[in-house]
């Protein structure tokens, strides 16, 4: 009496485990890619050659209207020092970045710095790359 072997082989595939880590990294990335938002107004900032390594402490923004935004708070000119005074405080190597549109006068851009100097901030302008 012989005796048969029944080796089957299932050659079927099961893409579950698959597809529940592609779309575990599809909600992660998609996450991820909404919270990076380096300033969320948009500006057309001037073009320049250089970078700098340093790290600003808190940005400043005009906009092509003359509004000025410390981060995401809007503020008025004259309350512009006394808000960066709280935010900053007397730390020394203290960056702020300045983000002005390119069509802001010069003059708004000057009074900005008067304030950093007067306050021995040190300041950053932000540039596009050529």
């Amino acid at each position: 009496m012989a005796i048969s072997h029944r080796h089957k082989i299932n050659i079927s595939f099961s893409s579950v485990g698959m597809t529940d880590v592609i779309f575990q990294l599809l909600i992660f990335f998609m996450l991820t890619s909404t919270l990076v938002h380096p300033t969320a107004l948009k500006l057309l900032l001037p073009k320049g050659s250089t970078q700098t390594s340093a790290k600003p402490q808190t940005t400043v923004s005009i906009t092509a209207d003359q509004r000025y935004y410390v981060e995401q708070q809007p503020v008025t000119l004259q309350e512009l020092e006394s808000v960066l005074r709280e935010k900053l405080g007397e730390s020394p190597e203290t960056y702020i970045s300045l983000h002005a549109d390119k069509s802001v006068p010069f003059e708004t851009v000057v009074f900005v710095l008067n304030i950093a100097q007067a306050n021995n901030y040190k300041l950053i302008i932000a540039t596009t790359p050529k």
